[in-house]
């Protein structure tokens, strides 16, 4: 349990370059804070104890702003930055090595009792506000843009960004390190390019139309 704890907080170190030191990780992130609640109320839901276990994630949800329903589950190293307005729905799968950003939203679209959440492969990023929704898989190493809406399947080292989301960068093997590079500023923009595609096509039909009056 204490080697878990030490590399939780060795992982907010590695992922936030503001944390400066131990008493600061240890109150003052919320992120770390909900991620051991969650532990707590997903042991108590496996061993049937379910009311107890949604009682201290509600309690989690108060105290962090951020809602994990205790029945998901969660790897290691996951991290959440920031993490007010957070929601991680029952049937979630989380994998190692994961980021999340505040707003992010796990959830479902069906009311059936079945799998319903998304699965996050190794090292996935997901950025501020997006919303993935459905029993879909996002491949390992593949990073949500701000602000996007996920509702299908994202292949292995993909950047998917907009609404709905489209893929605008795709590698064939993911990288080995965490992929925690998701600089909004660099990404592409699916319809400003759509748009000037649309504008080059209208520029060169003017330009053959005055060149057939011309002759």
């Amino acid at each position: 349990m204490f080697s878990r704890i030490k590399e939780d907080i060795q992982t907010v170190f590695r992922e936030d370059p503001a944390a400066r030191n131990i008493a600061e990780v240890l109150f003052c992130y919320p992120g770390l804070h909900a991620i051991w609640m969650h532990r707590i109320s997903h042991f108590f839901w496996q061993h049937g104890w379910k009311n107890l276990a949604r009682l201290i994630s509600h309690l989690s949800r108060f105290l962090t702003g951020i809602e994990i329903h205790p029945g998901a589950k969660i790897g290691r190293r996951f991290f959440i930055d920031h993490g007010m307005g957070v929601v991680i729905g029952e049937t979630t799968e989380i994998g190692d090595d994961v980021l999340m950003y505040q707003g992010g939203v796990l959830g479902g679209t069906t009311r059936e009792k079945a799998k319903r959440h998304p699965t996050l492969k190794n090292r996935v990023v997901i950025g501020a506000d997006a919303v993935v929704l459905g029993n879909i898989e996002i491949g390992e190493g593949a990073r949500v843009g701000s602000g996007s809406v996920v509702v299908k399947p994202v292949p292995p080292g993909a950047t998917v960004v907009g609404v709905p989301g489209r893929i605008v960068e795709a590698k064939k093997e993911p990288k080995v390190k965490p992929m925690l590079d998701l600089e909004h500023g660099r990404l592409p923009d699916p319809v400003a390019e759509a748009v000037n595609i649309l504008v080059k096509k209208q520029h060169d039909l003017e330009a053959r139309i005055k060149k057939l009056e011309g002759q």
